[in-house]
């Protein structure tokens, strides 16, 4: 691999506002090695150097994403080297400087989230940010901490959206106290992939149900910030989904995720022994090679069934077409579009979190936990590779 010298320039910048400025300087100098630090690790990573012509290359340099981060000597604005050019099946590039720079500071906010979510004392809850970070932490300064931190995610979840091409929905159920009783309410989660292809979290939000009221308030959200341009929607047949998304975004195409809609059809199938057929018929109209033969399969399907099994018959002529709004899109988006299965990784990282508390005390812990959460691989999606080529059919 080649090896890269640090540039002395950046070493000699940050040397010389140490010794203008003192301790009043560190946040400036720690920003500029930083950003030195994430350069190097982009090149080492690429295996070349800028405008380096090397057989071993994997990938391009593709500029900077600015990102502000808050840590203990202040608020650093640095610059996060992106990449571009790389095998679809690479690993994707976070700098891992950045990682270990960060670490401390996320093992502190997200302790103190997932202490509160479990009703712990502050005292408590120095105890645990002494173990995790290593320093000695009072009372006034958790409480003081877990504001900042509810501040911060409060301007993420409102922060301004823009053009998004597509957006897919999804809720899942965590159990939480109201009212003096333990309920199951719904969290609710919109991802979009811009006019780029890059993928964002757009928002959460905590509801006491799917009905339609509250699916219709978040998605109403979701546009006074700035969303707009959207061409599909995909999304599970959540009847107060379905209702707010059609007053929402009346006009914009809808594909019911496929791989919910072939669970559903298990609940039509006469017989045990059916099952296989069936999903391998299903699966057939899916991966079709485009609307009018998907279409002739399912006709061919429905009339295969009729004598057999009517219900599932009828289901599916009512239900599969549903599932084909996304033979619209280009080939290469379709498989990453048809289901809603790329929220599977966020609702893993949820659960891996959630149930450790297992019992919320209220819905505002749920959504400083899901919030802290989903920040922080939307900000390692929107660094990394790009989701979806726009421009490849």
């Amino acid at each position: 691999m080649t090896h890269h010298i640090p540039d002395s320039t950046t070493f000699s910048q940050a040397l010389e506002l140490l010794t203008e400025t003192g301790f009043e300087g560190m946040a400036g100098a720690i920003q500029l090695l930083m950003n030195e630090a994430m350069k190097i690790e982009r090149s080492q990573f690429l295996e070349a150097g800028p405008y380096e012509r090397s057989p071993d290359r994997i990938g391009y340099a593709n500029g900077f994403k600015s990102k502000q981060v808050k840590t203990r000597v202040g608020e650093l604005d640095l610059n996060v080297p992106k990449v571009r050019g790389l095998a679809p099946d690479a690993e994707p590039f976070y700098p891992s400087s950045l990682e270990r720079g960060l670490r401390s500071e996320r093992a502190l906010k997200l302790s103190i989230a997932e202490m509160y979510v479990q009703g712990v004392s502050t005292r408590k809850v120095a105890e645990i940010t002494r173990e995790l970070c290593g320093t000695e932490i009072s009372s006034q300064q958790v409480s003081r901490a877990a504001k900042l931190l509810d501040d911060e995610l409060e301007t993420w979840r409102t922060r301004t959206l823009g053009e998004h091409s597509y957006v897919v929905l999804d809720a899942r159920y965590e159990k939480v106290r109201h009212g003096g009783k333990v309920i199951s309410v719904a969290l609710l989660i919109a991802v979009g992939i811009d006019v780029d292809g890059m993928r964002t979290v757009l928002g959460v939000s905590v509801s006491l149900s799917e009905a339609e009221v509250h699916w219709r308030d978040f998605l109403q959200g979701l546009v006074k910030r700035g969303l707009h341009g959207i061409k599909l929607i995909t999304s599970d047949d959540h009847v107060g989904l379905k209702a707010a998304r059609q007053a929402v975004f009346s006009g914009v195409a809808w594909q019911r995720c496929q791989f919910h809609l072939q669970q559903n059809a298990t609940a039509y199938v006469p017989r045990l022994e059916m099952r296989p057929k069936v999903a391998a018929d299903i699966r057939a109209i899916f991966n079709a090679q485009d609307l009018e033969e998907a279409e002739r399969l399912l006709a061919k399907t429905v009339d295969a069934y009729h004598e057999s099994a009517p219900k599932l018959a009828t289901w599916m002529e009512e239900n599969i077409p549903e599932g084909l709004a996304v033979f619209a899109l280009p080939l290469s988006h379709r498989r990453l579009l048809r289901t809603s299965n790329m929220l599977e990784r966020l609702n893993r990282e949820i659960k891996r979190r959630t149930r450790v508390a297992s019992l919320f005390p209220n819905e505002e812990s749920l959504l400083r936990l899901a919030t802290a959460i989903l920040v922080e691989v939307s900000e390692e999606w929107e660094t990394g590779r790009v989701y979806i080529r726009m421009d490849q059919p």
